[in-house]
């Protein structure tokens, strides 16, 4: 791990990215928002954010062709626009979409293909740093997939090869087709095992199986969801989950549990507030604290966002803190 001085009064940490050679920043930009899917961010506040990030050091920047129907993608071009060589950007294939926006996995050679050129385009560039796999195809092999893959890192559309909701053993059967240079998984403080996100099947469970793995096999872990949607800010509306936000869907954000993790929330929530920091900065400090991850997809939808996000490691929570969260979490 290094710290380096980016501006005066802070520091920025990065990690290897895996076996890429890529230093990641350790707060990544995730542009899940930036497609508008469920926050009110607009296209003029999402580039001066992005271009924000850029400014405080962020150099790794997650996107998807899902996220907004591909307007994602061009919002981040645009934000990008003469930078391209001073940072990392990874998107991801696999989920397509029809005229009524119905989603379906085609890991398919010739859906890949199609897919990084839209991408590409989209973005206005000419390769990327990380092309990930988004989720798991049943119907079509892995060989096959990763195949494609190897085939664009030879043409250089793209340099390294991740994955993103794979477990332990597809994650081995990748690997003997490709090196495989990262995992994207969901994980913070109330997803720390979960077995869905939202109503999507989880194969995986991320602190038992995906990280211990991850750093015996020099494999980067790439975090998403680190404030679980937002229950793990400093304030948490619950009347805003109606009207076809999509966080609805999430089943931690739902009945029973919802009031579980309230709770949980408002006793880390304490846990700040006597510690004089921003509960975001608390919630990412924990995470970088855990072995095997890389970088962390935190998705700021202001530039006020990402000024007190970037904070988060000007400090670092003592080992005693961090039992004490651990306890509240497992309770």
């Amino acid at each position: 791990m290094l710290y380096v001085d980016k501006l005066e009064g802070f520091k920025v940490l990065y990690r290897k990215l895996g076996s890429s050679g890529l230093e990641v920043s350790v707060l990544g930009f995730g542009c899940w928002p930036v497609g508008n899917d469920w926050t009110e961010a607009n296209d003029k506040s999402s580039v001066e954010t992005i271009r924000e990030a850029m400014e405080l050091g962020i150099n790794f920047f997650d996107v998807a062709p899902v996220y907004g129907f591909g307007h994602a993608e061009k919002v981040l071009g645009e934000a990008i626009k003469g930078k391209r060589d001073q940072i990392y950007i990874a998107s991801k294939c696999g989920l397509r979409w029809d005229d009524s926006k119905t989603i379906t996995r085609n890991l398919s050679r010739e859906s890949i293909l199609e897919e990084v050129d839209l991408t590409l385009q989209r973005l206005d560039i000419e390769y990327l740093d990380l092309y990930q796999l988004h989720w798991p195809d049943p119907n079509t092999p892995l060989e096959e997939t990763i195949s494609t893959l190897n085939e664009l890192k030879e043409k250089g559309k793209i340099r390294n090869i991740g994955l993103s909701n794979y477990n332990v053993f597809l994650i081995k059967e990748a690997k003997k087709y490709g090196e495989i240079v990262s995992d994207q998984v969901l994980y913070n403080m109330i997803d720390r095992n979960s077995d869905h996100y939202h109503d999507l099947a989880l194969n995986y469970r991320t602190e038992a199986e995906i990280l211990p793995y991850a750093e015996n096999n020099n494999l980067g872990v790439i975090p998403y969801s680190p404030l679980c949607q937002g229950l793990l800010t400093a304030s948490f509306e619950i009347e805003k989950l109606d009207n076809g936000d999509v966080r609805t869907a999430n089943s931690e954000l739902r009945g029973k549990k919802l009031q579980k993790n309230l709770k949980k929330a408002a006793e880390v929530r304490q846990i700040a507030k006597d510690l004089g920091k921003p509960m975001v900065q608390l919630v990412l400090n924990w995470m970088a604290a855990k072995k095997g991850i890389s970088t962390i997809i935190a998705g700021p939808t202001n530039v006020e966002e990402v000024r007190e996000n970037v904070r988060a490691f000007d400090w670092e929570l003592k080992s005693e803190v961090i039992e004490k969260i651990d306890e509240i979490l497992q309770a």
